[in-house]
């Protein structure tokens, strides 16, 4: 069978090598100039929306069948079957086959996913690792130095994101990002066959032994994690009864300021060492996007909780945190590093990792500062009316 896509016919003479053309489908609205030319698509492939774009060295459907819907993927991406819909995959990330990547997802350099693994609104920093059959959206995690040394999701771990009240402001932070951005933490290892309860927040080096679920904050470096058996337990529940509100609201607060400082981290910083051939800057400006879209959907969730409280708690928080999202970071201080006699490496990991202490504090005490500007209306109490 010849293949009777323009599209197709374009990709196959720009030289993208597609094993078995009649099996591929490219629709309409895909731009081939988006395409790189030493891209593999598997047989079995779907690639579809105007913003699709895949760099060099990039495979798709290795594995099994993929359909990729406007995503914009870097330099050596390996999607290796699956679903992928609206998220950023950044040089040398790879998922498994079997994969169903909804729209907010950002994987940075080198992260990865194996097999069967669900994830939707969930951000990875570079080199963290999840295993096999895993549900883990709404979260950020960092922490870890390279590929040897890196945080990890054991095989069979869920993070439990939706309350019996029905309410989705739940969004966990597994690492600080105001340190693990600079890729010099301890990593954290969450072992297989268990789950956290969102929202969650855990320090670099923690261990969450395998089967365990953390319903609670584990904040202690360098310190294993073990829940303990109990026996069952049975009685009056009220569903809608909201439990801990105002640590709720700290951390649905903490979420979107590490969300607002990861955006201005890309937009300044990240703009000026990734590089900007084309699927470069595709992957940037995603990106960017993406993250407003994420602190839209944080905003959108927490309104929905803040309606489930009495009408006098946390009424006039909302507005509130969007007026602070109107009003952009200070980014001087990043400006001024890159400003100065700043070494740029080839890659943006390895540039990270030759930061000066000093270089690194700077850094460290911008994202501080923009997560600060939000956690600080927890403090603020409405007044009751």
């Amino acid at each position: 069978m010849t293949p009777d896509s323009t599209h197709l016919q374009t990709l196959l003479q720009k030289g993208v090598t597609i094993p078995h053309a009649s099996s591929v489908y490219i629709s309409d609205d895909v731009n081939p100039e988006f395409i790189h030319e030493s891209v593999i698509l598997y047989p079995g492939c779907r690639l579809q929306g105007s913003k699709t774009s895949i760099g060099p060295g990039c495979e798709l459907g290795k594995e099994n069948p993929a359909t990729v819907i406007n995503c914009q993927l870097g330099k050596n991406v390996s999607l290796k079957g699956g679903y992928f819909e609206g998220s950023v995959f950044l040089d040398g990330s790879n998922v498994g086959s079997a994969a169903h990547i909804r729209p907010g997802c950002l994987f940075e350099e080198e992260a990865s996913a194996a097999h069967a693994v669900g994830l939707k609104q969930t951000i990875l920093f570079p080199f963290v690792t999840l295993g096999s059959l895993i549900n883990f959206c709404d979260l950020m995690m960092c922490g870890g130095t390279s590929r040897k040394n890196h945080s990890e999701v054991g095989s069979s771990f869920i993070h439990f994101n939706f309350t019996p009240h029905g309410d989705k402001a739940t969004a966990s932070l597994i690492g600080t990002i105001s340190k693990g951005v600079l890729l010099n933490q301890p990593p954290i290892f969450l072992g297989g066959q268990g789950g956290i309860v969102g929202p969650v927040e855990m320090e670099f080096g923690v261990v969450q032994a395998a089967g365990s679920i953390s319903r609670k904050d584990l904040m202690e470096p360098e310190h294993l994690y073990q829940s303990a058996v109990t026996s069952e337990r049975w009685g009056p529940y009220q569903t809608g009864k909201i439990r801990d509100p105002h640590e709720k609201l700290g951390k649905n607060l903490k979420y979107i300021g590490s969300l607002s400082a990861l955006k201005s981290w890309y937009l300044v910083f990240r703009k000026a060492v990734m590089g900007m051939d084309n699927h470069t800057s595709a992957c940037l400006e995603a990106a960017i996007d993406l993250l407003d879209a994420a602190r839209e959907e944080r905003v959108k969730q927490l309104s929905k909780w803040i309606e489930l409280l009495p009408e006098s708690i946390f009424s006039d928080k909302l507005d509130e945190v969007k007026s602070l999202l109107e009003v952009p970071a200070e980014t001087n201080s990043l400006t001024d590093l890159l400003s100065e006699a700043f070494v740029r490496k080839e890659t943006y990991t390895d540039t990270i990792k030759q930061l000066t202490p000093d270089q690194q504090e700077l850094i460290f005490n911008f994202f501080e500062t923009e997560i600060q500007r939000f956690t600080a209306l927890a403090d603020q109490p409405n007044e009751e009316r």
